[in-house]
């Protein structure tokens, strides 16, 4: 075990990743550890922060078994993995805090949708963790976030090491901020409150990519802007599949009876809840203007082909007579008087010109032009 500063810690490392599915854990029994999604094969990491009004501590551990000396009843103990890769890790943290076999399996099965479970002297939570890629046009990266609440810890998993938490740390600092006067439930709160935060920055790259796409789809209808469309409209059914479930997560939290919530911290859950709210909300609206924008740039891409067969038929339109005068004095008969004229060829050129303009004309009149 050593200790070191949380800035020091959060260091990105390079993921080399793998994945694995649930159907290799077919056939073996309940409780089963093994972890099923995405394999990161960074290290996995154990940071522990332990805090009261007074102290502010942080611990870097190897082993699950370094925990025991840092127990003390007088501090809220804050134990975050990064990184699901040891298995072994997520075994001790169940033999250390008599968590139920279930939950740790289902802490390593990162396809769980957002969920509350209750046991006798702990809460278990699911909740989606979504950022960007900075390097794709709106594209989403999904991290299973799982939160143990006790009574005087708070244990969470993420898959992958990242700043998710960073935020969460620098309040910490704050002596006579709120979190360091409140248990173990207040920081289960403003964990959430951060992973929901993320999904408004989610939201306002959506609404700058969505706002181009309007102001462009009209003037520029290719088939970038169409794979951009469809690209953004999977995101969002996977974002409300992912986010929809909290309202009832969150709901449950504030109706539940357990010593591990008090009173007034549940008023803060409910800002989370009006938070996922307005999320669910606006996800619909920018549903509607996909949408909106699929339809119009069908229409666009309609309305293009319409023009080009319009053009297209009016030329035929004019050929028409035009071929059918060629092909009269094109059949070479003996006895035609034409051809033995000596202005007739000029003759013809004429009338093809004044047949030509006057379905121009006619054309316009009839504002087909």
């Amino acid at each position: 075990m050593h200790t070191k500063s949380y800035s020091e810690s959060r260091h990105r490392q390079t993921d080399h990743t793998a994945q694995s599915s649930a159907a290799d854990k077919a056939g073996l029994p309940a409780g089963t550890l093994m972890h099923i999604g995405t394999k990161h094969q960074s290290e996995c990491k154990i940071s522990v922060i332990q805090y009261n009004a007074e102290t502010l501590l942080y611990h870097e551990i190897s082993t699950i078994s370094d925990l025991q000396p840092l127990q003390n009843t007088k501090l809220i103990t804050w134990v975050n993995i990064d990184g699901l890769s040891n298995i072994g890790i997520v075994e001790g943290i169940g033999h250390e805090l008599n968590i139920h076999p279930l939950v740790l399996e289902d802490i390593l099965s990162t396809h769980q949708r957002p969920k509350l479970e209750e046991y006798e002297d702990f809460l278990y939570l699911v909740i989606k963790g979504i950022s960007l890629d900075q390097n794709k046009i709106f594209s989403l990266q999904y991290e299973q976030i799982s939160i143990l609440l006790l009574a005087n810890y708070v244990i969470t998993f993420k898959e992958k090491s990242d700043t998710t938490f960073d935020s969460v740390y620098h309040y910490l600092k704050n002596r006579s901020g709120r979190l360091r006067l409140k248990g173990s439930d207040y920081l289960t709160y403003v964990i959430l409150d951060t992973i929901v935060d993320e999904y408004f920055v989610v939201e306002d790259n959506l609404d700058d990519v969505i706002d181009s796409l309007e102001d462009n789809i009209l003037l520029n209808s290719n088939k970038e802007i169409l794979q951009t469309i469809q690209q953004i409209r999977r995101s969002l059914i996977s974002m409300k599949r992912n986010i929809s479930p909290l309202r009832e997560l969150l709901a449950t939290i504030q109706r539940i009876d357990t010593p591990l919530l008090q009173e007034k911290t549940l008023r803060y859950f409910g800002d989370v809840y009006d938070h996922v709210l307005r999320v669910n909300d606006s996800l619909e609206s920018y549903r509607e203007r996909i949408s909106a924008m699929h339809d119009i740039y069908l229409s666009s891409i309609s309305n293009k082909m319409n023009e080009t067969m319009k053009i297209l038929t009016i030329f035929a339109t004019i050929f028409i007579p035009l071929t059918f005068i060629a092909g009269i004095y094109g059949m070479n008969f003996e006895y035609m008087p034409e051809l033995k004229w000596r202005w007739a060829y000029p003759a013809v050129w004429i009338i093809f010109i004044l047949v030509s303009v006057s379905l121009l004309i006619y054309f316009r009149k009839k504002k087909w032009l």
